[in-house]
């Protein structure tokens, strides 16, 4: 192997990982320019915006705002006076009115939301042509669904087991994730929501494990601008009801730490999506994609949850403010803030040191 090819070879395992940490930074970027946006509208303060953490590999003055993109490409902040204590400054985060301080805490997770909104729907354009409803169009030759009091051809599936069916998507997860082949299910037939308490299906075993044969095939979907545009947003909503279903099971004990990836193992696992654009083509681009959306979803849905340090708790703190007519202790918030960033950090070590260890 001549130095060239050496070089070639450590080159194509290198970008990929390249364009992975710049997607990150990216996702990154998104979240903390709504923050600051919202925050520059409302004429509030901002002290420093930086991508990254540590110590700075690029930075500027503009006006009162410190910019830098710093070395650790995992994070990123909107410093804004005030925000953590007392300031005297008019213009400080915490002199500013409860609703422009709700909205300044919320526009970093809307725009990750609206960015995953979009994703999808660049998802859904290149798949126009390949759209499914949630509407039955036939069964197969062996279906067992439509027997006895069953599915029928022009049934639109509505709920499966009591939740909602937003996406073709959704009804292959709900499917899959059950293990004895009988479910429950809603569907809208002659204009009338009908309950079908027990539907049957077939069970298929494979790796030791049983899962739900599916016996039916589903119309297309419109292609036109607004049969897309509603389609990605059925499929936004899915993605982030997956995530609060992950979250269950995380918290049910049904998924455990190995099944938790930090942002080693999410940037693995987003070169590994770029290469195969080089080998998939369009169908590699769309993998990509997909995950993007979902951790874009992830994080914007993960940052409104009343976790202590994270943007949810902090919405939570100024809402009982506002109740309340005045806000709550600065120190006691302070000490909330300050347990729940250790525990967070705790936990990221450790989900590091997982991601790290299974890369070898």
């Amino acid at each position: 192997m001549t130095v060239i090819d050496t070089v070639l070879n450590i080159w194509n395992m290198v970008w990929p990982v390249l364009v992975a940490i710049l997607i990150f930074g990216l996702i990154i970027f998104i979240h903390e320019f709504g923050h600051f946006l919202f925050a520059k509208l409302f004429k509030v303060r901002v002290n420093q915006f930086a991508i990254g953490f540590g110590p700075a590999i690029f930075k500027f003055q503009k006006g009162e705002t410190l910019y830098a993109i710093r070395i650790l490409p995992f994070g990123g902040y909107c410093a804004m006076e005030g925000e953590d204590g007392q300031s005297e400054d008019p213009r400080a985060f915490g002199n500013a009115k409860v609703y422009k301080r709700i909205i300044i805490c919320a526009a970093g997770a809307v725009f990750n939301l609206i960015l995953g909104f979009l994703i999808m729907l660049t998802i859904v354009s290149i798949q126009s042509n390949n759209l499914a409803s949630t509407t039955i169009s036939r069964f197969d030759d062996h279906a067992v669904s439509n027997t006895g009091q069953g599915l029928q051809v022009g049934d639109r599936i509505l709920k499966i087991n009591n939740r909602h069916i937003f996406s073709s998507d959704d009804i292959s997860y709900m499917l899959a994730s059950d293990e004895d082949g009988v479910v429950s299910m809603q569907v809208k037939r002659d204009g009338e929501n009908i309950t079908l308490d027990a539907v049957q299906f077939d069970m298929q075993e494979q790796d030791g494990r049983s899962f739900i044969e599916l016996d039916f095939w589903v119309e297309p979907v419109d292609a036109g601008f607004f049969g897309i545009i509603g389609e990605s947003f059925n499929r936004t909503l899915s993605m982030g009801r997956l995530v609060w279903m992950s979250l269950g099971d995380l918290l049910t004990g049904k998924y455990g730490l190995n099944d938790i990836s930090g942002p080693v193992g999410v940037t693995s696992m987003m070169s590994s999506a770029v290469s195969s654009i080089a080998v998939n083509g369009v169908d590699g681009l769309i993998y990509l994609l997909r995950i993007l959306s979902l951790i874009i979803i992830n994080l914007g849905i993960f940052n409104l949850l009343p976790v202590p340090a994270l943007d949810g708790s902090r919405i939570l703190f100024l809402i009982i403010e506002w109740i309340r007519g005045k806000p709550i202790d600065p120190k006691k918030e302070g000490m909330v803030h300050a347990i729940g960033m250790a525990v967070l950090l705790v936990l990221m070590v450790v989900i590091l040191f997982k991601d790290v260890w299974a890369l070898f």
